[in-house]
This record gives C-alpha cells, structure tokens and sequence, in this order.
C-alpha cells in the first residue's frame, strides 16, 4: 500500500489533534500546552513558520508529524508524530521522519531538535538509527512529561 505525505491543510486539522491525542492519553496524559497546539496547530504552528505534514493511505490520514519553530534560527522541533495504532508497525513513523529530514535538508536547516520519554522505546529506537543523537535535557524543557533531548545535525 503507497503512502503519500502531505502538507497541512485546515481540513486535516480535527486528524492532527485526534492522531496526537490517542497516544498522549495511552501513555501518558494531555499537557495543557499540548491541548493548546493540538487544537489550535495554524495559530502554534504553521503561522509562526512552522510545518505539518501527513501520512495518507488510500484518502485516509494515518499519520502526523510537525516541525515547530524554535527560537534559534535553522533549528525546528520535530514533534507531534503519530500514527493511527492499527497502522503501525508499517514504517509509516520512519517514512514521515525521513520526510522531515529530506524537508529540512531542502529548506536548509541546520538542526531538528525533539523531546521525548523513554517510555516510548520505538521512537526512541527509531530517532538514534536515523542519527539523533541525545543532549542534556534542560530542567525548564517544554513538556512535563519529556526526560530525553534529542538533535540531528543536518
């Protein structure tokens, strides 16, 4: 089956909060900030020059990532990526990474940064072999729940 990625369109927007929110409630909880950008991701995300994309499998969406400005310049957040559970275990995580990797190699970035939980050993797995590499996670990190920093120098 062909997965397409795409770019964000308003009407995808009830998937993104969807797709976001199962995983946040499986594993951990919803962060205000999360319900925040999930529901509003034009205002926290595309207008401040950010950028989502979509994993589409005949019409339907499957998957979501988004790449968040940061306030350093060339440095974009990889965060919000989720695929639907009975999707998974089809590399549709690694095909929406690596077309973040391939969109900022494009735009030229010089680094994705991401937070993450360890409990989440698939996409902890997933970013190392895609050359993320772990930092010092700052004790003001965004997210409550994060206990990992990791970046990949593009």
């Amino acid at each position: 089956m062909v997965i397409k990625i795409i770019d964000f369109k308003p009407q995808y927007t009830q998937d993104f909060y969807d797709l976001n929110i199962e995983w946040l409630k499986t594993y951990f909880y919803v962060e205000p900030y999360d319900e925040d950008v999930l529901s509003q991701p034009d205002k926290y995300i595309i207008n401040k020059g950010g950028f989502i994309f979509f994993a589409v499998k005949e019409d339907n969406v499957v998957g979501t990532v988004a790449l968040m400005p940061t306030e350093k310049y060339g440095v974009l957040e990889l965060t919000k990526m989720a695929v639907l559970p009975e999707e998974r275990g089809q590399k549709i995580g690694q095909q929406l990474l690596q077309h973040c990797i391939d969109f900022g190699k494009s735009q030229n970035l010089n680094t994705l940064l991401l937070y993450s939980n360890r409990k989440l050993e698939n996409a902890i797995y997933l970013y190392r072999k895609y050359g993320f590499v772990e930092l010092q996670l700052e004790k003001d990190s965004p997210y409550l729940r994060s206990d990992i920093k990791m970046l990949l120098e593009l």
